[in-house]
């Protein structure tokens, strides 16, 4: 084995290929040959999309779990431990496993270069297919077409609803997004379209393909939404859903989740109260998360960095902002998103803007970040870190106040880093 720690082998990984991102799939099929990958599991959940894809695979998780079967993960990125990028039956898998199939590509792949995202999915792979589980879940990491996931065929394609992000990757509007995303098709398939207002060129993929597909608004849809509860309608049924993860976006995202489960299984077998107890226990770190931690404040996390993400967070947090007490957030951002479009969308439900520096690669200083935002909004302070900002609310905020972390998911690590004893309290809290 060429190194016998996780942290040896993810730090020659960043190096190996000398490009972090680079998109196509001969390289990552030669060596997925040689390693002899083919069925992965029973079935396989290939979920695609910009925003709600970690929220709807751990809704697969669970729910299926829930109901008995074997169940594998793949995602991306993670928050604070690699691990978390693969599970099996919903606990990350061990450093010694993952060095494993580490020295397990590193053996099959010769003289091809992976980047870090080809070699860690290649390694989930084959923990995958080594397990065997019912089902597979595997989460796209950037676009679809391209993307080293793709090298799988599903059973299920399951898209999200899709927005701006990655253009320098993707393209600069929906459409050609759309494009990428729905490469992940396959002739004939099983298609779940969570997406309220699909890309034209997303309908036309999959009519062109002949795939089987549920589309949110015309095969199902969520009626009588009110207080976390909801009824999913479809497939000749009524269905009632609680909110299981904070936010409206997420009864959105069961709702896809619910659709896909009808094309999986014979929903008609399971009682209305099974099929929403299933999702009873979904957990999700960085999602609208509340944190435990020394500020009397009430402090969130949530990872949300494009525009869309943070109109749904506006939507979320318009149900908690405090009526005595003001809501303040701590935005950090990478400089290849849109933090003037992310600051508009989010803007209406927000007291006062904290920015922080992100000190990593592709990670904006605070004064950069501020001049990115334009005079659109005033800037209360600057920190250089996260930790730094911290101090400043526990001296600053009260209780009857909120922060959000928000931004990145870079930004969202560093805050929980700085509260190592942070918990998921897995509620909204009370309302100030």
């Amino acid at each position: 084995m060429r190194f016998n720690t996780l942290d040896q082998w993810l730090e020659w990984q960043a190096v190996l290929h000398g490009k972090a991102i680079d998109l196509g799939l001969d390289r990552v099929r030669q060596v997925a040959e040689r390693l002899g990958l083919q069925q992965i599991a029973g079935r396989v959940i290939t979920v695609a999309g910009t925003n709600g894809k970690g929220s709807t695979v751990a809704a697969y998780e669970q729910w299926l779990r829930s109901a008995g079967f074997s169940v594998a993960s793949y995602t991306s990125p993670h928050l604070l431990k690699y691990n978390e990028r693969i599970k099996s039956n919903q606990q990350p898998v061990s450093d010694s496993l993952l060095c494993e199939a580490f020295a397990a590509v590193e053996a099959a792949r010769g003289e091809i270069k992976l980047t870090y995202f080809e070699y860690g999915t290649l390694a989930a792979l084959h923990l995958i297919q080594r397990w065997q589980p019912d089902y597979a879940i595997l989460e796209v990491g950037l676009g679809g077409r391209l993307d080293a996931v793709n090298i799988v065929d599903a059973d299920l394609v399951h898209l999200t609803p899709i927005g701006i992000d990655h253009q320098a990757w993707l393209g600069d509007d929906r459409e050609q997004i759309g494009y990428e995303k729905a490469g992940v098709l396959r002739d004939g398939i099983a298609v779940v379209l969570n997406d309220p207002d699909p890309p034209q060129t997303v309908l036309t993929e999959i009519e062109r393909r002949h795939c089987s597909c549920l589309r949110l608004g015309q095969d199902y849809s969520l009626v009588e939404i009110e207080n976390g509860h909801a009824v999913w309608q479809g497939e000749g049924l009524r269905l009632p859903l609680d909110s299981v993860l904070p936010g409206l976006h997420q009864l959105h995202n069961l709702a896809g989740v619910v659709a896909g489960l009808s094309r999986l299984l014979d929903l008609k077998a399971y009682t209305a109260e099974q099929l929403r107890e299933y999702f009873n226990g979904l957990q999700l770190a960085g999602r609208l998360q509340r944190v435990a931690s020394p500020l009397t404040c009430a402090l969130y996390v949530d990872v949300g960095h494009n525009p869309d993400a943070a109109r749904a967070l506006a939507a979320s947090l318009g149900a908690i902002k405090p009526t005595r007490g003001k809501l303040v957030v701590l935005l950090g951002m990478l400089e290849d998103k849109q933090p003037d479009l992310f600051v508009e969308a989010l803007g209406s439900v927000v007291d006062q803007w904290w920015l922080t520096t992100l000190d990593c690669d592709r990670g904006l200083d605070a004064e950069r970040l501020k001049s990115r935002i334009g005079p659109q909004i005033d800037i209360d302070q600057t920190f250089d870190n996260v930790a730094s900002a911290l101090d400043s609310a526990l001296s600053s905020l009260g209780n009857q106040d909120i922060m959000l972390v928000t931004g990145s998911f870079i930004t969202v690590e560093l805050l929980l880093r700085a509260v190592p004893d942070s918990v998921e309290l897995n509620t909204y809290g009370s309302k100030h």
